[in-house]
């Protein structure tokens, strides 16, 4: 291998000797005309140029154009997405409002059937007491027409053990008084 060869895999191996040789090499590069000259035009190459900086200003230009008309369109979006959004806002209000009603109704229908419980119990009540005083008054009558017969029951036997016992009597005293008078 070539000594140029082996210097350029030093170099390329070791940092500190790069930067060692750029110090010794760049004071006497700038002091050589020709070198300097190099130099430059070498940077200048790689320097923007003013029709870089025109071509990168319209480009900047087209792409804030494009970003502004993406933004534009999602704005649009958004704008729908928000409308849409109003719209089912609205249904849901009105869903609500619609519910707040039945409730109402609801409330209202309650209301009037505790009405109703309490009208029917009021009356089952007075429909038992009617009924309770009804039926007292029907026991009392049965009870009066039993009392009844049992005292025409009892007038009856009355009369008929009296019989029994006059017929009882006769059929005793009669022979007996015939024997006694005749």
């Amino acid at each position: 291998m070539s000594t140029g060869r082996q210097l350029l895999e030093e170099l390329r191996r070791d940092e500190e000797l790069r930067r060692a040789l750029a110090e010794e090499l760049i004071p006497e590069a700038l002091r050589n005309r020709q070198l300097r000259r190099a130099m430059l035009l070498a940077v200048s190459k790689e320097m923007a140029t003013k029709d870089d900086i025109e071509g990168l200003k319209k480009a900047t230009k087209e792409e804030i154009e494009n970003l502004r008309a993406a933004t534009k369109a999602e704005i649009e979006g958004l704008k729908e997405d928000v409308e849409g959004l109003k719209v089912a806002m609205e249904g849901l209000k009105k869903d609500i409002e619609s519910l707040r009603k039945d409730t109402e109704s609801l409330r209202e229908d309650v209301e009037g059937l505790k009405k109703d419980m309490e009208s029917l119990r009021k009356a089952s009540k007075e429909d038992m007491e009617k009924l309770g005083a009804e039926l007292k008054s029907y026991v009392d009558a049965r009870i009066g027409e039993v009392n009844r017969r049992i005292d025409d029951l009892y007038g009856v036997m009355k009369a008929s053990l009296v019989a029994i016992v006059v017929t009882l009597a006769s059929t005793i005293l009669v022979p007996l008084l015939l024997r006694v008078l005749f």
